[in-house]
C-alpha cells in the first residue's frame, strides 16, 4: 500500500496535514495553517520538494 496525505481540522480549527507510510506510521508532520488551501499548498509543497532531497546531519 502507498504512502498518503491526511488533511484535518485540529481542535482550534486550524489545518494541518499528516503523512503516513504505507503501513499507517506517520512519517511527517505539517504546521498549523490557517486555510485549508494554504494546507493543500504545504502538501504541495513536499510533494514537489523531498524527490532526491539530500540528507543533511546537523548540530543540535
Amino acid at each position: 500500500m502507498a504512502g498518503k496525505f491526511e488533511l484535518y481540522q485540529d481542535k482550534s480549527g486550524k489545518y494541518r496535514f499528516r503523512l503516513k507510510a504505507g503501513n499507517g506510521q506517520v512519517i511527517a508532520v505539517g504546521e498549523a495553517y490557517e486555510s485549508k488551501s494554504a494546507a493543500q499548498d504545504g502538501i504541495a509543497s513536499v510533494q514537489k520538494n523531498a524527490p532526491g532531497a539530500a540528507i543533511v546531519e546537523v548540530d543540535g
